[in-house]
């Protein structure tokens, strides 16, 4: 048994809204969008294994689509760590499932992460002090920790947490009671929340002793929890679809919230891009770009000997990648996801996806 913190990397989403770059067997996890060498994935993988202590206490949960990609990513992690879905069942059956297998091995007292494989984090350290404190916070109390992101703009495309009665200090950083979680708001509202203080950005981060967590699902979600107690993996096509916020941290009254200091970014879809590279109202370019009149533009081409030339257009995303070229207004990316539905069934379209 042990009480350092245990990764888990949640890696089995489609990333959907970086089409075309992320496609079935190429999702946003496996990519590169800040311009390195290293995936997200990759990029998660190596700052959480001083964390871990090894390959040997990190974890991933994936689907089994791109299981054969994970392994080709992280050819170091132990087969014996590397969870595959049957079936992609949301965050709530992926949490239950990982959370009984790594209590299996280090028994109900340890202190288990959960982190999204497609986040960007640029202050490593203050990330660790951030774990530190929530690990510290976990193993004091029956708790489920949720690190919250201090917003720096009132952003519509977040869950918010606010505050409530104030929990003292740990690494001195200081930690609340969750009072409510609200799913993304309009934006007056997320005007309003930033307005009072009180509030941050659900950062789909979770830290918990493994124990008080399965009581929890026991109490809250049973029919996720029971199941995969009784019949293991084989019940998991099974499972009732739902994230582990609605699951579980809208209902337990054991939810705490860490705001965490760290730069961080979601990357959603192609408008991180501009984020990421501190490019708002300039062209922000991963492609040979040539432009007259051209602003405010993010531009993406997968080969390196393609160039995309534009003229006269402003607040677009021009992405390039092999067979297909997206072109969208900087406002509408959110309905990338739309177009992807329009082409399944259309076997001459359905292999762009």
């Amino acid at each position: 048994m042990t009480r350092s913190l245990v990764p888990v990397i949640l890696a089995g989403g489609k990333g959907e809204r970086f089409w075309p770059l992320s496609r079935k067997h190429r999702p946003k996890q496996f990519l590169s969008l800040d311009g390195s060498d290293r995936s997200l994935l990759q990029a998660t993988a190596d700052r959480l294994l001083s964390i871990a202590g090894g390959w040997e206490n990190l974890w991933v949960i994936t689907s089994a689509p791109i299981a054969d990609g994970v392994r080709e990513q992280l050819p170091h992690l132990p087969e014996a760590n590397l969870l595959v879905e049957p079936e992609g069942r949301d965050t709530a059956p992926a949490v239950a499932w990982a959370t009984l297998e790594v209590s299996k091995r280090h028994g109900k007292e340890v202190v288990i992460g959960f982190f999204p494989a497609d986040h960007w984090i640029g202050d490593r350290a203050a990330f660790e002090k951030t774990l530190a404190a929530a690990s510290q916070i976990a193993i004091a109390e029956a708790s489920i920790v949720t690190l919250g992101i201090r917003p720096n703009q009132p952003s519509t495309g977040y869950g918010y947490i606010e505050q409530g009665e104030f929990k003292g200090s740990f690494e001195g950083l200081p930690v609340y009671l969750v009072s409510r979680f609200t799913e993304k708001p309009d934006r007056d509202t997320a005007e309003s929340f930033i307005s009072t203080g009180r509030f941050s950005w659900n950062s789909g981060m979770f830290i918990f002793r493994a124990g008080v967590v399965l009581e929890e699902l026991h109490v809250h979600a049973p029919n996720i929890i029971e199941p995969l107690l009784k019949q293991g993996k084989e019940v998991y096509p099974q499972l009732e679809k739902k994230s582990i916020d609605y699951a579980l941290m809208e209902k337990t009254q054991l939810a705490y919230v860490l705001p965490a200091n760290f730069d961080w970014d979601d990357l959603g879809d192609w408008n991180a891009i501009e984020r990421l590279l501190k490019g708002e109202g300039k062209n922000v370019a991963l492609a040979k770009h040539v432009e007259l009149d051209t602003k405010g533009a993010i531009l993406y081409a997968s080969d390196s000997n393609e160039a995309i030339v534009t003229i006269g257009i402003e607040d677009v995303v021009i992405v390039r990648d092999g067979n297909v070229t997206l072109i969208v207004d900087k406002n509408r990316t959110q309905e990338i996801k739309q177009v992807l539905k329009l082409l399944q069934g259309d076997p001459h379209l359905e292999k762009l996806l």
